[in-house]
């Protein structure tokens, strides 16, 4: 098994729409085969990398494979995502405190 970063994982269209639905609730290959145009052994096949990810997570009910969100990888997934946030909003903060409207004036007449 390779491993593979949500991010990864997550950039794959297809295994969007598959993340998506299970947004909804757990569900068997069978039904996510109704969310996407693909085959069944490629439904199978991103599920696994999903699985890879750690993203969900899978239980077997008789000959059924059952699969959910995992809430531990989407963690992960979300600390990144809030780490690139808390930059971004630093940089605004550095920005904002350095904003004086007087250069910006200045700046717009002299382009004239």
């Amino acid at each position: 098994m390779t491993n593979i970063s949500p991010l990864e994982a997550l950039a794959d269209p297809t295994r969007r729409k598959l993340v998506e639905r299970l947004r909804q609730g757990p569900a068997s290959v069978s039904q996510l085969l109704a969310v996407v145009q693909v085959s069944q052994p490629a439904v199978s096949q991103h599920l696994s990398i999903l699985k890879q990810a750690q993203l969900v997570t899978v239980q077997k009910r008789g000959n059924r494979r059952i699969y959910q969100l995992n809430p531990e990888g989407l963690a992960v997934l979300r600390s990144y995502v809030e780490g690139l946030w808390d930059v971004a909003l630093q940089a605004f903060q550095r920005e904002a405190e350095n904003y004086n409207p007087k250069e910006v004036t200045k700046n717009d007449n002299t382009a004239s």
